[in-house]
C-alpha cells in the first residue's frame, strides 16, 4: 500500500504531518524524522478503524510503502 504523506513546518517549531487520503490523519513532531515515525504510528491505528476518506492537501509530498 502507498500513501502520500505531506509534511509542513509548524508555526510552534517542529512538523506537522498528515496523510490526505486519510481523514484526520495527523501528527507531529520537533524533527521530520520523528514527524514521520509518528505519522506512521497514526496510519497503522487509522487503517485499524478503517474508516478513509480523501481530502485536499497541500505542502510537502512523501511516497510511505507499508
Amino acid at each position: 500500500m502507498k500513501l502520500t504523506i505531506v509534511l509542513e513546518p509548524a508555526d510552534e517549531g517542529g512538523f506537522t504531518a498528515y496523510v490526505p487520503s486519510l481523514r484526520g490523519c495527523i501528527s507531529e513532531g520537533d524533527s521530520k524524522e520523528e514527524a514521520l515515525e509518528n505519522i506512521k504510528e497514526a496510519i497503522e491505528l487509522y487503517l485499524e478503524a478503517d474508516t478513509n476518506e480523501l481530502i485536499e492537501f497541500e505542502g510537502e509530498k512523501i511516497e510511505l510503502t507499508l
